[in-house]
């Protein structure tokens, strides 16, 4: 995890040499909140451009690509984080504006309301971890793991599915079998949310390198993209039943 890149090293004049820069709690909560604030603008721009009648196809295609092809890079390799977290933000916003301007024209009112209970379960989550409601142990992590690949199994097999119109009924309807299917992916993005603050945690006290808080920023943006659109998805479900 050290780096011989002067740009991520701190310069001691009283030694004349450089240092690594550590990654430090405060950093990685700036770093989150700058990504989600440029996610939120690139949002909001596409609504705008679909409030002017402009078809927003393109924006949702070359958002959902292009964070797809940054979020690989930012996996893989770390160490781009600070350029490819603030690229992710712009794609993704773009692809999430695009999707929240769809089912707000199906239901109205659902965005506002996905966004809200998306901040209630950050919070409520940020709340359980710092008073050790929950620890995050191996144990934790590999369950939380195993599950989430799971649900990414599910989704990557139903895709294939649809290709061949097969429909999956029970995951995309809005039976009760698909709504709690649907509560029990929202609560297993909720739980990735605790190993996000855990990864920021430890690589602070651990003394990570600086690109660090990048790659923990954009890790949490990933799972509340995620958790945002559960919980878009769960409330079309429940909207579409009554």
């Amino acid at each position: 995890m050290r780096t011989a890149n002067p740009t991520l090293k701190a310069f001691d004049r009283r030694t004349g040499h450089y240092y690594d820069r550590p990654m430090t709690l405060m950093g990685a909560v700036h770093k989150s909140f700058l990504l989600l604030f440029i996610l939120v603008i690139s949002a909001g721009t596409t609504w705008y451009y679909a409030s002017q009648g402009t078809n927003i196809g393109g924006f949702i295609t070359i958002g959902a690509i292009g964070g797809l092809a940054a979020a690989f890079i930012a996996s893989f390799f770390p160490k781009t984080a600070p350029i490819t977290a603030p690229v992710y933000a712009v794609m993704e916003g773009m692809a999430a504006g695009g999707i929240s301007v769809y089912y707000s024209s199906l239901y109205n009112g659902i965005v506002m309301q996905a966004v809200l209970i998306t901040i209630s379960v950050f919070l409520g989550m940020l709340l359980i971890y710092r008073t050790g409601i929950i620890k995050v142990t191996n144990k934790f992590r590999l369950g939380v793991a195993a599950a989430t690949f799971g649900v990414m199994l599910l989704y990557l097999l139903s895709f294939v599915l649809q290709l061949f119109g097969i429909g999956v009924p029970f995951l995309h309807g809005s039976s009760m079998v698909s709504i709690i299917i649907s509560l029990v992916v929202v609560g297993i993005a909720a739980l990735n949310l605790v190993l996000d603050f855990d990864l920021i945690e430890q690589g602070a006290k651990s003394g990570q390198p600086k690109h660090m808080e990048w790659y923990a920023g954009f890790t949490l943006l990933v799972t509340l993209v995620w958790l945002y659109f559960e919980i878009l998805r769960l409330l079309s479900k429940l909207n579409s039943r009554n």
